[in-house]
């Protein structure tokens, strides 16, 4: 099946949202979710290289950014 894979990234960096967290070691995320949407988020510069054995993936600022902006535009109850 075709699909919009543009809109696939922006639903899954907002569902990143969902499970982000912030350390001395910068804002993290739970990888669990399609490998080839994620390596079009890492070409895209939003998390760093989701191959590895690591089970969140770090989170650019932009795609930090970016992840609160897009769960906020998609998922809010206010409107």
């Amino acid at each position: 099946m075709a699909y919009n894979k543009d809109k696939v990234d922006e639903m899954t960096l907002a569902l990143l949202y969902l499970v982000m967290h912030s350390d001395r070691d910068g804002t993290r995320a739970w990888k669990g979710f399609d490998w080839d949407t994620m390596d079009r988020l890492h070409e895209k510069g939003y998390i760093n290289d989701p191959k590895s054995k690591a089970k969140s993936v770090a989170l650019s600022g932009e795609g930090a950014r970016l992840a609160e902006e897009l769960f906020k535009k998609y998922f809010s109850a206010e409107g």
